[in-house]
């Protein structure tokens, strides 16, 4: 530290002819308050209150303390002093009386003042840049600051001195990173990348704060939308403009540059974490390592009978379900968030070489929205759909049903290594491999039974992924299953309230109706959600070859009558539809 400074500061007959003092950029009378305070401080009194230090050290008489309340404003808005507990307000909201009784302290920049006897950068003489990583770190260091700035935004003005002070390093750090960019026989890598994506200055600045939060590893503080919006907004109006970088058709998103995770928040909100897509950030912090090609999954799935790929196009909002399943199902989003996993890694909880992993059940009575739920929840989580249907599996391979299952597991696999992406593998009716096993007087059919479930019970153990099976039964589950499954969900049969909402979303919005047409009068029929929609689509095409064309309830009823007497198979049509 130099003490000249120090004590030419403390101990100038004339303040105004102190070696800093034409770096205060403040008036002398505001130069010897803060003065006092560096006095205080030095005998071990880090904060003080602005009565205690206008009456008590600096000895204002009477009621003329009030007087000099001005000075404390003009310290505060230089940045020279800072109020703890009002670090988010700005001090000049406050009424002179409010300001009295506030406790003050020394700024960090201040004291850095005191040490350093200056605040101007000395950036290094620029040099061209050796590898990426000493380009990252100047990169990093200019995110730093527009981290400061964003902060300083909150407390003061675009005019403040702080303000001001922090744009010119941002400014300086800038012009060196395009010195040494352009004197660099062989620049970084991350600059061809933005290039060639036709980046703006903008959107590497968000790229570059989510790939600082990946190399720090520290509290994610940079990865909401409204910090990183921050970052480049210097106005209201600017941050309601830059939100549209990081909307669903932004390039950063569309061209799978940026992802992010969808969270419920404790208000029923949802908020949206970022982070940079898997494929680009391995090619940018491990450049050397040469990234296979990738294989789009669609042309895969065209070479193999097993899977069906959906494309999921419903979310969970489209669902109706009970209160309690819809409460288990945002719980198991919210931990499948890439914050709680990134969470879970740090604490050893789970294996940092995988990704995010759940094995999940949804039992419950035929037509009650599994299968579509399913779908949903890959929508919600961004993720495609590849469907086995585990009823088929005897009649398509007769005599090889042990093989077979373990085909499924070994197609995913390679689906997933080949396509270098993790879609939901999901398991419809897979009421056979869950049920109890046989244990005595096996027959040759059942001792097939099972060596299939104790194969599809080894590869439920080693799956890495999002597996999701749903069952009719659940009752007769066998208990090693039950206990292979991170999350069991339950799907009830509609009551009243839910099944008005289903005839609701079925019910075709531009058709007319009869007035006689009561919906409230439909949902007495004790139905489930696959009953409804094709109840409705019954009504409907016997209301499309009538010549009136309009629907009444006689012809529900009718359609209803036939649902509950088992006239249609309607869990093979739309089993999939709440």
């Amino acid at each position: 530290m130099k003490l000249l400074i120090l004590n030419d500061f403390l101990g100038c007959e004339s303040i105004g002819k102190s070696a800093i003092f034409p770096q205060l950029k403040c008036s002398e009378e505001s130069a010897l308050i803060l003065r006092e305070l560096t006095k205080i401080y030095l005998q071990g009194t880090a904060e003080i209150s602005i009565f205690a230090l206008l009456t008590e050290v600096c000895k204002f008489d009477r009621l003329d303390y009030l007087n000099h309340i001005g000075e404390i404003r003009e310290l505060l808005e230089l940045g020279w002093i800072v109020m703890p507990s009002l670090h988010k307000s700005r001090a000049g909201d406050l009424v002179s009386l409010e300001l009295l009784h506030e406790n003050i302290s020394l700024s960090v920049t201040f004291m850095k003042l005191l040490e350093e006897g200056s605040l101007e950068v000395e950036l290094p003489e620029a040099k061209p840049y050796g590898d990426q990583l000493e380009y990252l770190q100047d990169e990093f260091a200019r995110i730093g600051l527009y981290q400061k700035l964003a902060l300083i935004r909150q407390n003061y003005d675009n005019t403040s001195p702080n303000f001001i002070r922090v744009k010119n390093r941002i400014a300086l750090i800038e012009n060196q990173i395009k010195t040494r960019v352009n004197i660099s026989k062989n620049p970084p890598k991350l600059i061809k990348y933005f290039k060639d994506r036709h980046l703006n200055e903008k959107e590497r600045v968000i790229f570059l704060a989510l790939l600082k939060e990946e190399y720090g590893g520290a509290d994610e503080n940079l990865r909401d939308m409204n910090t990183l919006i921050e970052l480049i907004s210097f106005n209201d109006f600017e941050k309601i403009k830059n939100r549209s970088l990081l909307e669903e058709n932004s390039p950063l998103i569309s061209k799978g540059i940026v992802d992010y995770d969808e969270v419920l928040t404790p208000f029923g909100g949802i908020s949206r974490s970022f982070f940079i897509a898997e494929g680009v950030l391995s090619d940018i912090m491990r450049p050397k390592k040469k990234v296979k090609q990738k294989i789009k999954i669609e042309t895969l799935i065209k070479e193999q009978e097993i899977f069906e790929l959906v494309d999921p196009k419903t979310t969970l909002e489209d669902v109706v379900l009970h209160p309690e399943t819809r409460e288990l199902l945002d719980n198991l989003i919210r931990q499948m968030d890439h914050k709680v996993l990134k969470r879970l890694k740090d604490w050893g909880i789970k294996d940092k070489t995988r990704g995010i992993d759940a094995k999940i059940i949804f039992h419950g009575a035929p037509g009650t929205g599994k299968t579509m739920t399913a779908y949903s929840v890959a929508k919600t989580l961004k993720k495609q759909v590849i469907s086995f249907d585990c009823s088929k599996i005897l009649s398509m391979y007769v005599g090889e049903s042990e093989k077979n299952t373990r085909k499924i597991f070994d197609t995913y696999k390679e689906i997933v290594q080949k396509t270098n992406t993790q879609p939901i593998l999901l398991l419809n009716e897979a009421d056979q491999f869950l049920s109890g096993r046989v244990t005595s007087g096996v027959s040759g059919a059942e001792k097939m039974h099972n060596q299939m479930q104790n194969i599809f019970l080894e590869q439920i153990e080693k799956f890495e992924g999002v597996l999701i099976a749903t069952t009719n039964l659940l009752d007769n589950i066998d208990s090693a299953f039950s206990r292979r499954f991170d999350y069991k969900i339950k799907f009830e049969k509609p009551n009243e309230a839910q099944r008005l909402l289903i005839w609701q979303k079925h019910l075709p919005k531009t058709a007319p109706f009869s007035e006689d047409f009561n919906v409230n009068n439909l949902v007495k029929h004790p139905l489930t959600g696959a009953q409804i929609a094709l109840a409705v689509r019954s009504a409907a095409m016997i209301v499309a070859a009538n010549e009136k064309g309009v629907f009444n309830m006689e012809v529900f009823e009718k359609a209803i009558k036939n649902e509950l007497s088992g006239a249609f198979d309607y869990e093979k049509t739309l089993g999939f539809l709440s």
